[in-house]
């Protein structure tokens, strides 16, 4: 039996990852906010 909400980490990582922000201006920007509100994660994966 599977759970509901049994997303892949793959899929997230090339939606919402490290390299996927790097990829765009806009991705860098939130990079860049989160390094300035001083996250200790930049990104959700």
């Amino acid at each position: 039996m599977q759970r509901t909400l049994g997303g892949t980490k793959l899929k997230k990582a090339r939606r919402s990852g490290f390299f996927a922000r790097k990829a765009t201006v806009g991705g860098r920007n939130v990079l860049n906010r989160r390094r300035a509100k001083g996250r200790h994660k930049l990104v959700s994966i």
